[in-house]
């Protein structure tokens, strides 16, 4: 098991707590991480382009000119993309870029990341995190007594003293453990928990 320092909100060292291997000290696999950004990046996208083919342009419903006669080649719509204001050829269609991931494969990236977070000593196991008031200056205050400038909070439960406070500070972020993703572990870099926090991780993604 990996032995973790406690801190206390004052930033001081006040114990050490045992991670379960399970979670917090598997073998890192950077396939399956780069994996899961992949998804969460693909997944993410909008795929709005659009452009209207001569079936979706309004009007053209009748036919321009007689077929002969007329010295005209023969038309039979001004919705053609020929025409101006007509549709286009191939017209771009909505398009879904997401892709599944194996349940199995979600949860060993996030184990691979946590356990880089734990062996890069980026991973901060607090006695417990919670705030009196809202008031982003004492959320500040933590973050300056832990030496941490870019973190990710993990909660519990929907706190909101905490998450209210940490909100307007841009470098940080707060999630609950069932949004917890690979994604937003390696872009904040250092993990943020409480030790009630760590034991539900482990206990949900053992």
């Amino acid at each position: 098991m990996a032995s973790v320092s406690v801190f206390n909100m004052d930033g001081k060292e006040v114990g050490k707590v045992d991670l379960s291997d399970a979670v917090f000290g598997v073998e890192i696999n950077e396939h399956l991480v780069h994996l899961a950004i992949t998804q969460q990046l693909a997944n993410k996208r909008q795929g709005t382009q659009k452009a209207k083919t001569r079936s979706e342009v309004s009007g053209g419903g009748r036919k321009p000119w007689r077929q002969k006669g007329t010295g005209h080649a023969r038309q039979g719509s001004t919705r053609s993309p020929q025409w101006t204001g007509g549709g286009v050829v191939f017209a771009p269609v909505p398009r879904d870029y997401s892709f599944k991931m194996n349940k199995k494969e979600k949860r060993a990236a996030l184990k691979s990341v946590l356990s880089n977070a734990v062996a890069e000593n980026k991973l901060i196991v607090l006695d417990k995190l919670e705030m009196n008031e809202i008031k982003t200056k004492e959320f500040a205050k933590v973050l300056g007594n832990l030496n941490v400038d870019k973190a990710l909070v993990v909660l519990n439960n929907s706190d909101k003293n905490v998450i209210c406070s940490a909100k307007n500070i841009p470098t940080v972020k707060t999630t609950q453990t069932s949004e917890l993703n690979v994604f937003d572990v390696l872009k904040f870099g250092t993990v943020i928990l409480s030790q009630d926090t760590a034991k539900t991780i482990e206990e949900v993604y053992a």
